[in-house]
């Protein structure tokens, strides 16, 4: 009966209120901000890769720019990358990934505008830790109890769907493919798993920003390998594959039968709410990591936030799709055509992909090895979203309370997996999106103000 009540409620907040939210927020802020992403994109770049290390600056508090955007990738990827673009193209054909581009394009602007805000209202706690995120610009937007009330529903939502199910769900999905692949018991992957990020989250957030800038830029070049490997040897097909993209971006019924306005609309959404929840632009989950940067100006960190969405959507993601696509769905793949065997799901779908050139075998254990790094940095990131809404919550103190309810859902994680639990993470996880869209439409003014302040400075 729960779970009946949570999953309607979830296909009314994916289907139709989140798609027009934070679609419209993108579109709002591209337009308010002369296109950012486009005029930035060079600069956020520079910015990002110009001074690339893998041991950043120490400061007392805080992050470097590229620490920060480290632990924000290690929270934009993770699984979704992977088990999520496979469900969006098994639903809704290869003309899905089109609108996650359509989608990342405008998100943007989006995680621009969520960057510089938290850094333009993030503040200095007593113990000299800087603290910023939805919570702290919620409140700048709106005084008083109804701001206090928003607030406190983001900070409630986030830690339920991202601080304890979020993180259960990323356990289950690494217990599970070690096992598969390796076949070493997924309670002991989760003993491993609770003492190395117990270790990380009971330390400062020097700790895990020294842990992210290494994980991520190591995970990202493993996967890119990969994937880079699998089109070289099937380079042929590559034409073929774009090809397969934008016919069925427009004109999926070809491929996933039903009327074409049925399929359109699949196609579409299918698209979008994968790529919102891959790139998590607009969601209010990444501000957390910007705020912590240690930039001359909101804007800098605004700009470097875009390269995270590029890299998360049209570098990994896509290159997951095109490995998907180019072996599975192109003249010569099982899939060609879009019948879908039996075995075939969105949880094995990329192996199998892997599997055509490296090997059945192979293929499964690279995607669990790629699949424990984007889980691993993922719950990293996750645990130190949802702890700085705790203590915005209840104090300090609450943060080891915290952090051993944390650990105790992780090894959960690995022990079991619930339809219930994944739908009630998903939907905290998109109501927090709301009180998040809400200010950041408020405060468009403090947005636009930076823009044009790095535009007036050229």
């Amino acid at each position: 009966m729960l779970l009946s009540i949570v999953q309607t409620i979830n296909s009314y907040l994916s289907d139709y209120v989140l798609i027009i939210l934070l679609l419209g927020i993108g579109i709002w802020y591209s337009i308010r901000t002369g296109f950012v992403q486009i005029r930035y994109f060079g600069e956020g770049m520079k910015k990002t890769f110009g001074q690339l290390s893998l041991s950043g600056k120490k400061h007392s508090s805080g992050m470097t720019s590229f620490q920060a955007l480290a632990t924000a990738i290690a929270a934009q990827v993770g699984t979704g990358n992977i088990v999520g673009a496979s469900g969006a193209i098994l639903t809704g054909g290869p003309g899905a990934i089109f609108w996650m581009w359509i989608i990342a394009f405008f998100g943007m602007a989006t995680i621009y505008a969520e960057a510089t805000l938290a850094q333009i209202t993030r503040t200095t706690l007593d113990d000299g830790s800087i603290h910023g995120g939805p919570v702290y610009y919620i409140t700048r937007a709106f005084k008083g109890g109804f701001g206090k009330f928003l607030a406190s529903f983001f900070a409630v939502a986030i830690i339920v769907a991202l601080g304890f199910f979020g993180c259960m769900v990323q356990s289950n999905s690494i217990g599970s493919t070690i096992q598969n692949a390796f076949g070493i018991p997924s309670w002991i992957v989760g003993i491993i798993l609770v003492i190395i990020c117990g270790a990380i989250f009971l330390g400062d957030v020097k700790r895990l920003a020294s842990v992210t800038e290494k994980v991520v830029p190591v995970m990202a070049c493993i996967f890119l390998i990969g994937g880079l490997v699998v089109l070289i040897v099937r380079i042929r097909y590559i034409p073929e594959t774009f090809g397969l993209i934008f016919r069925y971006a427009f004109h999926p019924e070809a491929i996933i039968g039903g009327g074409f306005g049925y399929a359109l609309k699949t196609a579409v959404s299918q698209g979008a709410k994968r790529g919102l929840f891959s790139n998590e632009a607009g969601m209010g989950s990444t501000p957390h990591a910007h705020a912590l940067a240690h930039v001359a100006t909101p804007h800098d960190q605004g700009v470097v936030a875009m390269i995270g969405v590029f890299i998360d959507t049209f570098v990994v993601l896509t290159l997951n799709a095109l490995v998907i696509i180019s072996t599975l769905y192109t003249s010569d793949g099982i899939l060609a055509g879009g019948v879908i065997p039996d075995y075939i799901g969105k949880a094995n779908l990329a192996q199998t992909a892997f599997g055509t050139v490296f090997g059945e075998k192979l293929g499964a254990m690279f995607i669990a090895v790629c699949l424990f790094f984007f889980a691993f940095s993922t719950i990293l990131s996750w645990n130190l979203f949802g702890k700085i809404n705790m203590i915005w919550l209840f104090g300090k103190k609450s943060s080891v309370i915290y952090t051993l309810i944390a650990l105790v859902f992780i090894f959960l994680g690995t022990l079991t997996s619930s339809d219930l639990v994944w739908e009630l993470s998903d939907m905290f996880n998109q109501l927090m999106v709301i009180p998040n869209a809400i200010a950041l439409f408020a405060l468009t003014a403090l947005v636009v103000a930076s823009a044009k302040s790095a535009a007036d400075k050229k």
